[in-house]
């Protein structure tokens, strides 16, 4: 790697500042795809918008960040993980400032699209910042922290975004990212080290990112129009064009000489299992949180706020736990958590069907937000820091990209079916008889999707994080990874 790379140590002033520009970046991102959904009554409101439409500024910004994850962490292995970071910062203010702006609903979802750009170009490079700075002894704890207090900008989105709204608009809930893009960026470009792939050559496939990015916009467009449209020759367009453009990005990266994902990436068993339970468990967890607050507002009659308070503790379980968690991954082997997290999160959705019209809060909702930031602080660091440990360490970045890309679809895949499925159409969401039946059916297929999750954690190598001897190869994963491991 170029750059002063692997010299940054847990605990020095160097090491907090790394840890701050990277969180501030990622959870950035992370904050405005929940920030939105406590505002979505009063977006849909304001602007007129039926349930396809809030779908769509939903989903809007996880398309683009979904597909163009992949390219963005190339780009940042190939021209400087920083330098690709503070690119996508700026980038994310700029179209933030749009969506604060925007008078339509069709605006807002373009700037939305924009802003999703910008997501996708900061998140994969603040992970492989980590991966490249850090020394191998220290890296599971910094991600554990990143995890942690990245995932608390997850958790308290839906509060922030009450508190706006009820302060002025919904609008704050965009505004608010510029003075913390500000901060971000000199942090970045006076504290964080620069670092690259030297053996990365040639130039980066856009021709792969493009058509892969048509494949899940025509898949999630047709999902999304689909049950306001029917087959008409729009949706059916959309879900041909997505259905080729998936298989022909498939093709290119298996038959590539330069392709955006390495091939070999996924000739590891632990990063194809660990990427299948993150797809998962956030597609179950995009799409509880989005529904979680149209059924505290509509159904139980929260304010914007206290619909945004339930889900504090979520916020202080991971905030106190999650680098913890990091850390006994390191210990012990990530497998248990990765088992037991998922689980404890299909546990608490299912105890969040308590959350129904009469319920109180410490009845109804607390158990099962208890039980599911409990689930989260288990399985988020400890993935995560899986995910990148099964990866060679020049491969940092698009193995974050990959990461961040297949949770991303994960929580798109989500919001753009889970709606129609459990009879949420139209205006139906308003009514609060349709929106809790939706809601406790919501809940039981978002459980399984996390216990299957949990599952597929059973085969995965229990050694990966286990530190790094320098001067071996494995001949299955390339340049600079670790030696075989033996299977448990």
């Amino acid at each position: 790697m170029g750059g002063v790379a692997n010299t940054v140590v847990w605990g020095t002033p160097r090491a907090r500042a790394v840890l701050a520009a990277t969180i501030l970046g990622s959870g950035m991102a992370m904050l405005d795809s929940t920030v939105v959904n406590v505002a979505l009554p009063r977006i849909g409101a304001e602007l007129d918008a039926d349930v396809a439409g809030l779908q769509w500024i939903l989903d809007g910004y996880l398309l683009s960040l979904a597909a163009l994850i992949l390219v963005a962490g190339s780009l940042g292995d190939r021209y400087g993980r920083r330098r690709v970071f503070v690119f996508g910062v700026v980038w994310f203010g700029i179209a933030s400032l749009l969506c604060g702006l925007a008078p339509t609903t069709e605006l807002l979802v373009a700037a939305r699209v924009l802003q999703g750009v910008g997501g996708a170009l900061l998140t994969p490079g603040s992970l492989a910042i980590i991966q490249s700075a850090f020394v191998p002894d220290d890296r599971a704890r910094a991600i554990g922290a990143w995890s942690g207090l990245s995932g608390v900008a997850t958790a308290v989105g839906p509060l922030l975004g009450g508190l706006l709204v009820q302060v002025w608009s919904w609008r704050l809930a965009f505004l608010v990212n510029l003075p913390v893009a500000v901060v971000c960026v000199w942090l970045a470009r006076t504290k964080v080290p620069e670092s690259r792939d030297e053996q990365m050559t040639g130039r980066p496939n856009f021709v792969e990112s493009v058509v892969g990015a048509l494949g899940l916009a025509g898949i999630t467009g047709a999902l999304v129009e689909a049950p306001v449209r029917g087959l008409d020759p729009l949706v059916v367009g959309a879900a041909v064009v997505g259905v080729v453009g998936l298989v022909a990005f498939v093709l290119f990266q298996r038959r590539g000489r330069d392709a955006l994902v390495p091939p070999q990436l996924f000739s590891d068993r632990t990063f194809v299992l660990a990427n299948g339970l993150t797809f998962l468990v956030y597609a179950a967890l995009g799409g509880v949180m989005v529904l979680m607050v149209l059924q505290l507002q509509v159904s139980l009659g929260y304010s914007p706020t206290a619909a945004g308070l339930a889900s504090l503790p979520i916020t202080v379980i991971m905030l106190a736990l999650s680098a913890r968690s990091g850390r006994l991954a390191q210990r012990i082997g990530p497998r248990a958590q990765l088992v037991i997290g998922p689980l404890l999160v299909a546990g608490g959705m299912l105890l969040l069907r308590l959350a129904e019209p009469g319920a109180s809060y410490a009845t109804g909702v607390l158990p099962g937000v208890l039980v599911f930031g409990l689930g989260l602080a288990a399985v988020v660091a400890p993935v995560t820091a899986t995910v990148l440990a099964a990866a060679p360490d020049r491969f940092a970045g698009v193995a974050s990209g990959v990461n961040n890309a297949v949770a991303r679809t994960g929580s798109l895949l989500a919001v753009a079916v889970l709606p129609a499925a459990v009879g949420l159409t139209g205006d139906r969401y308003a009514d609060p008889a349709a929106m809790t039946s939706g809601w406790q059916t919501a809940l039981l297929l978002c459980a399984v999707a996390s216990a299957v999750g949990g599952l597929l954690a059973l085969g995965t190598d229990n050694d990966v994080l286990r530190p790094r001897e320098p001067g071996h190869e494995c001949h299955a994963c390339g340049v600079d990874a670790p030696p075989p491991r033996v299977r448990t």
